[in-house]
């Protein structure tokens, strides 16, 4: 085992790539939303004015005290009202975008953990503490420091601090080593390695924990190797991809048959169609979200971490083929986890035949795994017990109400005799 620290000169080569601020990534795509919501406004004023829009049940009450506002109203006089409105929001978003731009940079988080294990792109970082070992597992197409986001805010340095020796495995940026990975190698073999040097570490099984596709990959090591874990914590983890995404399912049928050319054309898939993919899950939360942000005051606690998520947000990783492969039409496309067809060294991935206490955190407002997509899996598993935490996809990790939503009793289920007897 060899144990490494990062050079001074890494850190300034991080932090200097960390200043050219990309995002909001896509910004065009975002930009052009914007422009496009705004447009409507101004498009459907004629047929809303008229009463002939058609609303969401929801909100006929609300739609049919706007329409007849709307029908008192002078029609030029509404016309512009409506335009300067649209006008407004659209500067203010472009000054929230400029704000974050020009914002401060943070140091590179991760940089400081001591390496136990590298190879290729990955490594395997020591966070200490004392206790069972838990080796925590994050997606493969987000930055791992999301769960180290920031002194004052890192579920990985504070589970440390509880009675638990950490470690975190960091996929890193694919090369030319991983070009041709598919899942297996990244599960067997990179995953693997790192719980094999786990293992040794502890004594013997090992505490799993996977972050959203990081608990997929998991479970698949997981049912692979049962011996090597002794538990396992799925965070936000898909299951069912065809549950709660009838929204998005159009726009990833339509991306599916073109994937081999964006493969063929940019070796990998690339960030920002990822992070269009993900905009598709709700196409004005950027327009939203930095009008608020141009309102904060810059030294402001809820700025600075705005800035820290945003920055991993768009700090996004791109997928080898082989993997954009299983994941867009195995996965999304398929259905294959929930269908019984994904496969792993020759062998269905089965949770039903993985005998080890389990707890799956199923954030209630998640729309990046909708909660629906995450429930077959905690039914599927035999010894699961699921926390339902009153946060979001991230928020749950990083939010206001994490420490309590999910620090606290993931750490007390992990600390638990047999990490399965506490009550969640």
């Amino acid at each position: 085992m060899v144990t490494t620290t990062e050079t001074g000169t890494q850190q300034a080569a991080g932090q200097a790539a960390a200043t050219l601020r990309l995002g909001p990534r896509p910004l065009p795509l975002h930009l052009w939303t914007a422009l496009l919501s705004s447009l409507s406004a101004l498009a459907a004023l004629p047929a809303a004015r008229t009463g002939a829009l058609p609303w969401s049940p929801k909100l006929t009450a609300e739609a049919a005290e706007l329409t007849a506002a709307m029908q008192q109203a002078e029609p030029l006089a509404l016309q512009g009202a409506v335009a300067a409105a649209a006008q407004a929001r659209m500067q203010a978003m472009l000054a929230g975008v400029r704000a974050y731009q020009q914002a401060p940079v943070a140091p590179p988080r991760l940089q400081d953990r001591p390496v136990l294990w590298r190879e290729g792109g990955s490594r395997l970082l020591d966070y200490g503490g004392d206790g069972p070992v838990c080796l925590v597992v994050p997606s493969l197409v987000n930055r791992a420091y999301v769960l180290d986001l920031a002194d004052d805010c890192s579920l990985l340095r504070w589970a440390a601090g509880q009675g638990l020796r950490v470690l975190l495995l960091d996929w890193g940026e694919p090369g030319e080593a991983e070009q041709d990975y598919d899942l297996e190698a990244y599960i067997c073999g990179r995953l693997g390695a790192a719980l094999t040097i786990a293992n040794d570490l502890g004594g013997g099984p090992v505490r799993l924990v996977g972050y959203c596709m990081g608990g997929n990959l998991a479970l698949g090591a997981a049912t692979h190797a049962p011996e090597r874990v002794a538990a396992l914590a799925l965070l936000a983890t898909p299951w069912d991809f065809h549950a709660g995404l009838a929204g998005q399912r159009p726009l990833l049928q339509a991306m599916l048959p073109a994937l081999d050319s964006l493969l063929a054309a940019y070796g990998t898939l690339p960030v920002d169609v990822l992070q269009a993919l993900f905009a598709g899950l709700d196409p004005n939360l950027a327009e939203r979200k930095f009008r608020r942000f141009g309102t904060m005051a810059p030294e402001s606690r809820a700025a600075r971490r705005f800035v820290q998520l945003e920055d991993w947000l768009n700090d996004g990783v791109p997928l080898v083929p082989g993997v954009a492969r299983e994941c867009l039409n195995g996965w999304y496309g398929a259905n294959s986890p929930a269908q019984g067809s994904w496969r792993l060294a020759g062998r269905t991935v089965d949770p039903g035949t993985l005998a080890r206490p389990a707890l799956v955190v199923i954030p209630q407002n998640d729309r990046i795994v909708p909660p629906a997509s995450a429930w077959p899996l905690a039914r599927a598993l035999p010894q699961a017990q699921v926390l339902t935490p009153r946060a979001g996809h991230i928020g749950m990790v990083v939010g206001s109400g994490a420490r309590s939503g999910l620090w606290q009793p993931l750490a007390d289920w992990l600390l638990a005799p047999g990490a399965g007897d506490a009550t969640i």
